[in-house]
């Protein structure tokens, strides 16, 4: 039998936070976030290929106390009671837990895309060949498990998690720059970020409206061809850089889609509130509006999505006073070179 190293490019490591919940608590008259937990003990697991990491989150999808890192284990004689550190803590000295590893697998968080009318969003084949077209085409006939997270058939929109085993370890630093353009969450990618995989719990009176949470979609190939080290060895753009040209009408509703999705994510994420981020994106996103890409209820569907937080139900009236504001006072911008409704 041929022996996987536990913390080498096949295996992933399961991080337990005793007596914590790291799986969203769905009520009846809300959605409740996960537990805090300080730490938590590192369980480093092989993983061979695509149908064992399939296996393995069958298993841990009825563990609410476990999720998935990237990073393995720094010292194998540590790994219980440890906080999720890749570098020491300067206010209290600790030292770090995890180091960065090479991974052949990896994970797509998409949340809250847009899907064609008529999706059904328990079909969790329909819902990925939906977004695959927003993924670069080395995913789009590769073998992929699809993972519905906490939310999705619940909020509008896909919010999947898609795994795909690769032809080459990539660390967390390349798959950021490989899928730089592409409407997933990077956070996945952090050696140390949190991967929540149990599935959610379904407080008394709350219904799953999925009969499934899994699914190991089959494809023509095996693997995802990952590019070269040459090519993800390139700096990734600067922010502030124009957009390549999108030179016809599909590639405008493309860039349209994508640039949805991200500010979503920016309003999910909330970085200096939610309120505030909301008003901004929307301001960005007004051009697209004017130009025919988007419509106000696509955008506004997308922002109430977004707005939505723990213990508590945002109204549609506020994404649509948010919309509203922003198509009012956003300054008239051209859209990137080649963009074109």
């Amino acid at each position: 039998m041929i022996s996987i190293p536990v913390s080498g490019p096949c295996g992933l490591t399961i991080a337990q936070a005793r007596h914590r919940r790291l799986a969203k608590l769905i009520r009846p008259d809300g959605i409740t976030g996960y537990d805090s937990a300080r730490t938590i003990d590192l369980h480093p697991r092989p993983v061979a290929d695509l149908a064992a990491l399939h296996r393995l989150l069958v298993q841990l999808s009825a563990r609410p106390d476990c999720c998935i890192l990237r990073g393995a284990p720094l010292d194998p004689a540590r790994v219980r009671g440890v906080r999720r550190l890749l570098h020491p803590d300067p206010e209290t000295g600790e030292v770090p837990s995890l180091r960065e590893v090479p991974r052949r697998w990896i994970a797509l968080d998409l949340d809250g895309l847009p899907m064609p009318a008529g999706t059904d969003p328990c079909d969790l084949a329909a819902c990925a060949r939906a977004v695959l077209p927003l993924l670069p085409a080395a995913f789009r006939d590769a073998a992929l498990i699809v993972q519905a997270t906490a939310t999705h058939g619940i909020k509008p929109g896909a919010r999947l998690r898609l795994w795909a085993w690769l032809s080459r370890p990539l660390t967390g630093a390349e798959c950021k720059r490989w899928l730089r353009l592409a409407p997933v969450d990077p956070a996945v990618f952090r050696t140390v970020q949190p991967i929540y995989v149990a599935a959610p719990i379904f407080d008394a009176g709350a219904l799953d409206p999925l009969p499934q949470r899994l699914l190991l979609l089959q494809g023509q190939r095996e693997t995802v061809e990952a590019p070269d080290a040459t090519t993800l060895a390139a700096p990734p753009p600067r922010p502030a850089a124009t957009p390549r040209p999108l030179p016809d009408a599909s590639r405008a509703g493309r860039y349209a889609l994508v640039a949805l999705s991200r500010a979503a994510a920016a309003i999910t994420r909330g970085d200096g509130g939610r309120h505030m981020v909301a008003l901004r994106e929307a301001m960005s996103l007004a051009r697209l509006i004017r130009a025919g890409l988007l419509s106000e209820t696509e955008v506004t569907r997308a922002i109430d999505g977004a707005l939505q937080v723990p213990e508590r139900n945002t109204a549609i009236t506020e994404a649509a006073d948010v919309v509203a504001w922003a198509m009012q006072h956003a300054a008239e911008r051209p859209l990137p070179e080649g963009v074109r409704p």
